[in-house]
């Protein structure tokens, strides 16, 4: 029996949403390496009305303290950033299964070598200009392709961090079907940060490069959220040491966090989680990209 003999039973299932006011929202910046100095961050909240409440941020400095947290029971909905699938161009021209769950686990029992080398080769049978191949969400939300290896490393947290999700059973809407209690969802910040600074740069992972500019950028898109400049409506509360601390950070990873909660805020407002109905249930949806 392998580790997914329980999620490849269960069914595919696209519900409508009316999340419950009070349900614990959660938004996600996923490391495929944490570590003490970058680990994963978790930002919680609720939403009410029109307002999310930032309650706390936690961090997690490695893989088993991942899965430790999603072993806790409880409800909740959380927004990721990773990518939850890969580009069907890519599947089928590889071979691979073209249905989401034995997909997860093909993909999951490949170490990364293999993943770079299978996914080498297909680039290298490209022509110059389409090396990569994208999901159809990827490009509405401005991602890089959930294939791509390097910089950044998107197809490894992919692997680290979906094959997990999956073997806790939590529900994937329009995926896979699991607890209902524990809905996750894929989120992308950058598509909500660029409304409010555009293609400016707001993070780096190198203290060399935490700038007067960047922390400016910073401010900017707090201030943004506070206010509901965004077109999700939606307007973020926070306390003043929360807000100092969301734009002190200079890796971004705190206010990625809280980006992520926003955006999964929005969702659980949204008939289907706002995936859009003509969604390829092989590839997944990026919450609020553009036809959602």
């Amino acid at each position: 029996m392998t580790i997914f003999t329980v999620a490849r039973m269960a069914q595919v299932s696209n519900v409508a949403t009316a999340v419950p006011a009070d349900r614990l929202l959660v938004g996600v910046d996923f490391t495929s390496a944490p570590s003490g100095r970058k680990p994963i961050r978790l930002a919680y909240g609720r939403c009410i009305g029109s307002v999310v409440l930032l309650e706390r941020q936690e961090a997690l400095s490695s893989l088993d303290a991942f899965d430790d947290w999603l072993d806790q029971p409880g409800s909740w909905l959380g927004g990721f950033d990773l990518p939850f699938g890969l580009p069907r161009a890519l599947v089928e021209a590889l071979r691979w299964p073209t249905d989401w769950t034995p997909l997860i686990e093909h993909f999951a029992s490949l170490s990364r070598t293999e993943i770079r080398e299978a996914f080498a080769r297909f680039c290298d049978e490209r022509p110059v200009g389409s090396k990569f191949a994208y999901r159809s969400c990827d490009r509405p939300a401005g991602s890089s392709p959930s294939m791509k290896w390097v910089n950044p490393p998107v197809a490894f947290m992919l692997h680290a961090g979906v094959p997990r999700l999956l073997r806790a059973g939590v529900d994937f809407p329009g995926l896979h079907k699991g607890d209902p209690r524990r809905t996750a969802l894929e989120a992308y910040p950058g598509l909500l940060a660029r409304e409010v600074i555009a293609h400016r740069s707001y993070k780096s992972d190198s203290r060399a490069k935490h700038t007067p500019e960047r922390l400016i950028a910073r401010k900017e898109i707090v201030e943004a959220l506070e206010q509901g400049r965004t077109r999700l409506g939606l307007r973020l509360k926070l306390s003043h040491a929360q807000r100092e601390e969301l734009v002190d950070d200079g890796s971004g990873d705190r206010l990625d966090a809280v980006l992520c909660l926003v955006q999964v805020a929005w969702a659980g407002s949204q008939p289907d989680f706002g995936q859009p109905a003509g969604m390829d249930r092989l590839e997944g949806w990026i919450v609020s990209a553009s036809g959602s």
